[in-house]
C-alpha cells in the first residue's frame, strides 16, 4: 500500500494557496470565492531572519542524504510554532494536524514546557546515569505511577527505534528464545534490528537486517478479508456489515486462526516475544477487532514469549479514553515502549518493564546510555505530564477527537472516493479508495472550532477533485 502521510496543514496549503482560495462550506452547494475562515490565533511570530530559502534548498541538496524527502514541489520552510499553529518563513499560518509525525503532544512551544526547559538550560545541561540528578528521578516516579503493576522499571533512551531495540533485547534475554513476531504493516523503527519488525515496504532495505523477526497477518477489518460494522473500538465502523451474534466476532476468530498458523508454521516452538502497536500508525491508523490482542497475548505467553506494546504514537492520552493504548484492549503487556509525545518533540524515549524482566536483562548485558540521566530531558518530560493533566488534554483528545472523527465520517456519505474513516481520540485515518490514507494526529490542544475549519478545508479539496475528475470524463 502506498501510504500518503499528509496533514491538514499541508492540505490547507494546497487548498488556500494553490487553488486561488476557492472553497466550499460543509453541507452547502458549490460556492465560489468563499474560502473556509481560519480560526483566530493570539500569537504573533517573530520575523524570519535566517538563511534564504534557496540557500536552504541548496544545502539540503548538497549535504543531506538523498533519501531525505520533502512534501510539495516547493517544500514548506517552517520558522516558528505555537500550540496547534505553525508559521512559515513568510509569516503564513497553518493549522497543524500531523504534529511532526505524531510527536508534538501538548502543543508547539507550550509555555509551561518551554519555561521548564529554559530554566534547566541555565542550570545544567548534561550529566550521565553514573551521577544523580533530581529531574530524571522525579520523572521516573511520575511516569511509572501512570502504569499498572508490575510495570515499574524504566530505562531511558533517545528514540523510538532505540527503545524498541532495547525491548527486543529484553524479550530475548528473558525468554532465552530468539523469534519475535510483529504485524504486517507495522512500523517499529528503522534501526538495523527494528527493521526486522517494521513491515512497511518503503522502509525495507535490500540488505539483511533484523534476523529472527517474523510477520503475521494484520487483523485489518477494513482492508483484510474479514471484518464489519461491529469489529473495532471506534465511533465509526466499516461499511461492510457484520453477521456476528452478540458477544461474538467472527472476524476476530478468523484473524486469531491466522495468528495461530504463524505460531505453528513460521517460528520455533518457543518464541521470544510479540510486538504490537495498539493502533498502527504509519500503516494508516489501522485498528484490530476488539478482543484480538487479548487472545494473541495469551497465545504468545503459552509459547514462552513476552508481549510488547509499542506506545510511541498511541501513548500519553492521545486516544482519549485511556492514557495508554494497550489499556483500551484490556491487556497488560510485559514491556511498554514510548517516544515522540513523551517530551513533545525533544529527543527522548523510554522502555518500561517488570522487575523480573529487568533482572534477566542485567544477567545478559550491561545496558548503558550516555543520555539516560539527562536533566533537560527529565524536566521537559515532567512538564509534559503536568501539561497533559492541567490542560485536560486527554479529555480534550476524547471530546474533540470524537467530534472531528464524526464530522469526517459524514464526508464518506458524500464522496465515493473515501473508503473508510476510523480512529480513536486524536489519532484518525481517512482512507481513500485508491489506497492512500490521510493520517490526522494534531497536537492534543486543538479545539472544535479548529476541527471545523480542518473539515471544511478537506471538504473543499474533495469537491475540487471530484469536479476536476468529472470534467476529465467529458
Amino acid at each position: 500500500m502506498a501510504l500518503l502521510k499528509v496533514s491538514f496543514l499541508q492540505m490547507s496549503k494546497r487548498c488556500l494557496q494553490q487553488h486561488g482560495g476557492v472553497c466550499w462550506k460543509l453541507g452547502s452547494k458549490l460556492s465560489v470565492h468563499t474560502p473556509p475562515k481560519m480560526p483566530p490565533c493570539d500569537f504573533t511570530p517573530e520575523r524570519y531572519e535566517s538563511l534564504p530559502y534557496n540557500q536552504i534548498l541548496e544545502i539540503r541538496k548538497q549535504n543531506f542524504s538523498p533519501q531525505m524527502s520533502t512534501y510539495f514541489q516547493k517544500p514548506l520552510l517552517l520558522h516558528q510554532g505555537y500550540m496547534q499553529w505553525l508559521f512559515d518563513y513568510e509569516g503564513k499560518r497553518y493549522l497543524d494536524l500531523f504534529s511532526g509525525i505524531v510527536t508534538v503532544s501538548v502543543g508547539h512551544c507550550h509555555p509551561r514546557v518551554t519555561t521548564a526547559a529554559q530554566n534547566q538550560f541555565g542550570r545544567l545541561w548534561h550529566t550521565s546515569p553514573v551521577f544523580l540528578h533530581p529531574a530524571i528521578h522525579e520523572y521516573a516516579e511520575k511516569l511509572t505511577a501512570l502504569l499498572p503493576e508490575p510495570l515499574k522499571v524504566v530505562y531511558f533512551t533517545n528514540s523510538g527505534s532505540e527503545a524498541n531495540d532495547l525491548a527486543m533485547m529484553m524479550a530475548r534475554s528473558h525468554s532465552q528464545n530468539v523469534d519475535i513476531i510483529s504485524f504486517r504493516g507495522a512500523y517499529h523503527g528503522a534501526s538495523p534490528s527494528t527493521l526486522g519488525l517494521t513491515s512497511v515496504g518503503a522502509f525495507k532495505p535490500r540488505t539483511t537486517t533484523g534476523s529472527n523477526c517474523q510477520t503475521t497477518m494484520c487483523p485489518d477489518v477494513f482492508r483484510g478479508p474479514w471484518g464489519g460494522s461491529q469489529c473495532r473500538d471506534s465511533l465509526v465502523q466499516t461499511i461492510r456489515k457484520c453477521s456476528c451474534a452478540p458477544g461474538c466476532c467472527e472476524a476476530n476468530s478468523q484473524y486469531i486462526e491466522q495468528f495461530k498458523n504463524t505460531l505453528h508454521t513460521v517460528v520455533a516452538k518457543e518464541i521470544a516475544g510479540f510486538f504490537a502497536e495498539p493502533i498502527q500508525g504509519v500503516n494508516g491508523v489501522v485498528q484490530y477487532p476488539k478482543g484480538f490482542l487479548k487472545e494473541a497475548f495469551q497465545l504468545v505467553r503459552e509459547r514462552g514469549g513476552v508481549c510488547i506494546a509499542d506506545e510511541v504514537q498511541t501513548g500519553f492520552g492521545r486516544l482519549g479514553t485511556h492514557f495508554w493504548g494497550f489499556q483500551s484492549h484490556g491487556v497488560l503487556p510485559d514491556i511498554v515502549t514510548m517516544a515522540k509525545g513523551i517530551a513533545n518533540g525533544f529527543p527522548m524515549s523510554a522502555v518500561v518493564t517488570t522487575p523480573e524482566i529487568a533482572k534477566s536483562l542485567t544477567k545478559s548485558m550491561n545496558f548503558f546510555n550516555t543520555f539516560s540521566g539527562n536533566p533537560i530531558a527529565g524536566v521537559i518530560a515532567s512538564a509534559v505530564l503536568d501539561a497533559i493533566k492541567e490542560d485536560g488534554l486527554q479529555e480534550n483528545s476524547q471530546e474533540t477527537g470524537s467530534y472531528l472523527l464524526l464530522k469526517l465520517a459524514k464526508l464518506q456519505n458524500e464522496f465515493e472516493i473515501i473508503g473508510d474513516v476510523r480512529g480513536k481520540g486524536l489519532m484518525i485515518g481517512v482512507e481513500m479508495v485508491q489506497d492512500q490514507t490521510f493520517r490526522i494526529a494534531p497536537p492534543m490542544c486543538i479545539t472544535k472550532e479548529e476541527a471545523d475549519f480542518a473539515v471544511e478545508v478537506f471538504h473543499s479539496v474533495l469537491r475540487r477533485h471530484m469536479e476536476k475528475r468529472a470534467k476529465e470524463k467529458f
